[in-house]
């Protein structure tokens, strides 16, 4: 039986032809515009360096392990709110199959605040690249599980060319060291495993005094509590990918503040 990471990058493959019957790279490239970025990077450094918290908090209508999050899904409201409530960044989800998503509300959510935004997706074709951009995203989230070592090294050269941002997502110890030798500063270790949905908050823990110094982490998943932040900040680690937590909580701008305070 095909494991959940397995069945959404085979139905991404599936999307992707579609997509570019409707619309080839050449075509995509000629309405590619000179947008700024909006310095995820450059956030991330300097949220570690200062020892700040930062949250890059996660929108997105419904997953594969929580099923619909959000009935009644404004993305561009929730973003809003993001911000004012102090967050960092923003990460979308834009895989539309498994998690509800669109394209199309990176931009729109765009248009609604200034912070960085980053694509979250199942990246696996240089397509996905061009696209994000296009759609207006300053970051894209590339998973070591489901590329090469050669394709992780080609998209993060190409996402550069477009002046985008990546962030380096891991999960196991192989990732991790897969994910140390191509070099690139900002890696996120997930401690949700994505073939079964399970999760470990201890895994970013784990795995953490396997990381040469000059590495940034970003803990990503499972984050529920100030206690969990507290954990990690002990062991170096000032940056965090928080969505469900954060979604389902009563009062959005106060579960962000408990985070942040």
């Amino acid at each position: 039986m095909k494991d959940i990471l397995s069945k959404i990058c085979e139905n991404k493959k599936i999307e992707l032809e579609k997509t570019k019957q409707r619309c080839s790279f050449s075509s995509l490239e000629k309405i590619l515009q000179n947008i700024n970025n909006r310095k995820f990077k450059e956030l991330i450094i300097n949220s570690q360096d200062k020892k700040n918290n930062n949250i890059i908090a996660e929108i997105k209508k419904a997953s594969p392990s929580a099923g619909v999050i959000i009935k009644d899904y404004f993305p561009e409201i929730i973003a809003a709110d993001y911000e004012k409530s102090g967050v960092g960044a923003i990460s979308i989800l834009t895989e539309t199959t498994f998690f509800h998503g669109n394209l199309d509300h990176l931009s729109l959510i765009n248009k609604k605040t200034n912070l960085p935004l980053l694509r979250k997706d199942f990246i696996i074709d240089p397509y996905q690249i061009l696209e994000s951009k296009v759609y207006q995203a300053d970051a894209i989230l590339l998973i070591v599980s489901i590329l090469s070592n050669n394709q992780i090294k080609d998209f993060i050269n190409l996402a550069e060319q477009y002046g985008l941002d990546c962030l380096i997502e891991t999960h196991t110890e192989e990732d991790l060291n897969r994910a140390i030798n191509i070099g690139y500063p900002i890696i996120g270790i997930n401690n949700r495993n994505l073939k079964n949905l399970s999760v470990n908050i201890d895994n970013t823990l784990n795995l953490i005094n396997k990381i040469p110094k000059e590495f940034i982490v970003v803990a990503e998943s499972g984050i529920k509590s100030k206690t969990d932040i507290d954990k990690y900040n002990d062991v170096g680690v000032y940056n965090f990918l928080i969505g469900e937590s954060i979604l389902k909580s009563s009062n959005i701008n106060d579960k962000i503040r408990e985070f942040l305070n």
